[in-house]
């Protein structure tokens, strides 16, 4: 394991402590508490993977897998079960082998999530971090509609050492998209970053001004492949998993971003999302930093989860 991948496992183990105080001393409870696997067994595990945000449908799965495995591995001793746990939670996270498909052509993705999530500071740490592997990248600062939100974007724009397009407050999101749309192609941009305006209150604007951009982007730009990412702010829980449902109403969500996941109790709705949406988490956050953005892995993540703090 490199360096760099050590070191964001360990800012993972840590991020997750919250999470682990809440699930994983349940769950050992249980197998320790429990002589026999049995309903009642079952049941106490239900409940401690649905209270720890993990979600009833995840849950189900979770456990009819489990079911399964200790039925075909004959296993009496609910000890033995933990380990056939970790894999059934492991595999229902997978995010497969093409989610990362963008990162290999010309891509333009679209970031949307409600104010106060962590959007423009996620836009900013991709736009570094696209940089870093060697890609050309630009970004479209389509949020017209919070004052703050073109300067804050432009601060990390500069950090990235990225273009930045538009960002004046009130103008038409869909004009900026289709001039910068236009540098893309001029400067032949690996990835256009595009920052949308993140209010769901209002869902018709909203689906409004994303249809007027798709409109754009499918006649000034067809060949850009397009990703679509919603970012989730994991402290909220259940109301992350709500907030990506609607957002996926208003547009085809092709993955999540689930940010301040290190001060939250609550990361157990990475497993929630991704069971109840079917999309796949592909980037979590786990700090301040620009490298405290990471992709999703999920055999590292439930590692981390259930790795003891030494």
């Amino acid at each position: 394991m490199s360096e760099e991948k050590l070191g964001f496992f360990a800012r993972l183990k840590q991020g997750l402590t919250k999470t682990r105080d809440n699930i994983v001393s349940g769950i050992d409870s249980v197998f320790n508490g429990f002589s026999k696997i049995d309903d009642d067994f079952y049941e106490e595990l239900e409940e401690i993977l649905i209270m720890g945000d993990i979600g009833v449908h995840a849950t189900e799965e979770i456990l009819d897998n489990l079911k399964e495995k200790v039925k075909k591995n004959h296993i009496k001793e609910p000890a033995e079960c933990k380990e056939l746990l970790i894999e059934s939670i492991k595999e229902q996270m997978q995010v497969g082998e093409i989610a990362y498909r963008f990162e290999n052509e010309t891509c333009v993705m679209l970031v949307i999530g409600v104010n106060g999530v962590g959007k423009t500071t996620t836009i900013g740490k991709l736009a570094g971090k696209f940089k870093a592997d060697g890609k050309r990248v630009m970004i479209a600062a389509a949020d017209t509609f919070r004052a703050a939100a073109g300067s804050q974007l432009a601060t990390w724009a500069n950090r990235a050492g990225v273009d930045m397009i538009g960002g004046q407050e009130g103008a038409d999101p869909a004009s900026i998209v289709y001039d910068a749309v236009q540098s893309a192609k001029a400067k032949k941009a690996d990835i256009l970053l595009v920052d949308t305006a993140g209010r769901l209150h209002n869902k018709k604007n909203l689906m409004d001004e994303l249809n007027k951009i798709f409109r754009i982007l499918e006649k000034e730009y067809p060949e850009a492949y397009r990703e679509t990412l919603v970012v989730v702010d994991a402290a909220t829980g259940q109301n992350a998993l709500a907030q990506a449902k609607q957002f996926n109403e208003a547009a085809d969500i092709t993955g999540v971003v689930l940010t301040k996941m290190d001060g939250s109790a609550k990361g157990g709705i990475a497993v929630a999302i991704q069971s109840e949406l079917g999309i796949p988490v592909k980037y979590i956050g786990v700090g301040e930093s620009i490298d405290d953005l990471q992709k999703f892995d999920s055999d590292q993540f439930v590692d981390a989860l259930f790795t003891r703090e030494d």
